[in-house]
């Protein structure tokens, strides 16, 4: 599980394992993507049912009659093809957990059954007669309105105080930015692991854009934008997908090298000699900057092999001679590194 660095989440994963420990329903609310499923696995992992099986239900990509018979399963000639019986879910999660997605999209119909279940323990198989007992958590999650959805009559209130014993509100990313920069790491090691590919750094610019981003996905929109960084390696297309603004801009902490003003009257040859070492000291700069110190990634900026970067870099005293570390690094251009809680002479992720 993601450790947090937010007073309100780490005060949602202290009540995790306080919920995890009584077998009573718990219902997550919160915008898609903040990480219903995540936590609901970690209540049951938690649970003494964490060695039982675990099913997830998407309540909204079924149509009622398949969902009633995927969730309480069927006998056999209940419908055109049952031509044997199938248990459901509910029996097949019996003494573990089943979650139950999206349940403020849960049909009328099936939400009288699901309470038949949360009272009783029990239900029928569509098509049968017999009762059915088991013993299963129930936890339930939705990005509705759910207090809308009552006052419309969209969802049973009965059903509603039932599932809501405990209830979690989990706040969108934008509201608990403090967790981006961690969320970036911590992904970029996951997934990196996950997908064979080796973790890269993390630019300041990277830093910068995602905490100004609004990410309407929220966790699950972070988590593909960092598999697109792996995978593309290209970090100027992969912010632009956030709508981040060009690298070169003619304002701001992105500003392109700047040329020294002229003064007045000078030797041509010996002004533009001038202005191209002040550029290029600038540019290099620039680019250590945007790749978070890192030679290589900064020389591929640049267009330039690694060897002529730390030749220039040296020749302008950007670095210190006979070494390709960060030990003379200047302190604006090692910032990035000192974000990401490392010393200058450390890779952003070893």
């Amino acid at each position: 599980m993601f450790s947090t660095c937010n007073p309100a989440m780490a005060r949602i994963q202290e009540h995790l394992v306080r919920f995890a420990a009584v077998n009573i329903p718990v219902l997550f609310l919160g915008e898609s993507g903040v990480g219903k499923e995540v936590y609901a696995r970690q209540i049951h992992r938690l649970s003494p049912r964490g060695h039982r099986t675990f099913l997830k239900v998407n309540c909204a990509a079924l149509p009622c009659d398949l969902l009633e018979s995927e969730l309480f399963g069927y006998e056999a000639g209940a419908f055109t093809g049952a031509v044997k019986s199938k248990p459901g879910m509910f029996e097949l999660c019996n003494k573990g957990t089943i979650l139950l997605d999206e349940i403020g999209e849960l049909p009328p119909s099936l939400q009288a059954k699901l309470l038949q279940v949360l009272q009783d323990r029990q239900f029928s198989r569509l098509g049968g007669r017999s009762l059915v007992t088991v013993d299963v958590r129930i936890l339930a999650a939705t990005n509705v309105d759910i207090h809308e959805a009552l006052k419309a009559k969209r969802f049973r209130e009965d059903l509603y105080y039932r599932l809501s014993a405990f209830t979690i509100d989990l706040p969108p990313l934008r509201e608990r930015r403090d967790e981006i920069v961690p969320l970036l790491r911590y992904f970029m090691q996951r997934q990196g692991l996950w997908m064979g590919l080796p973790p890269k750094p993390i630019s300041r610019r990277v830093i910068d854009t995602c905490r100004q981003y609004s990410w309407p996905g929220n966790v699950r929109e972070l988590e593909n934008f960092v598999k697109r960084l792996l995978v593309l390696d290209d970090e100027e297309s992969t912010l632009a997908e956030l709508g981040a603004e060009p690298r070169w801009r003619s304002d701001g902490p992105c500003s392109p090298p700047r040329v020294p003003a002229i003064a007045g009257p000078r030797d041509l040859k010996s002004l533009v000699r001038e202005v191209k070492a002040e550029a290029e000291k600038e540019a290099i700069q620039f680019a250590l900057q945007q790749s978070g110190g890192n030679c290589k990634e900064a020389a591929r900026l640049l267009n330039i092999c690694t060897k002529g970067l730390l030749q220039k870099a040296r020749q302008y005293g950007v670095i210190g001679g006979g070494s390709s570390n960060l030990a003379t690094f200047p302190e604006s251009a090692a910032e990035p590194l000192a974000l990401l809680g490392l010393d200058r002479t450390e890779k952003a992720y070893s």
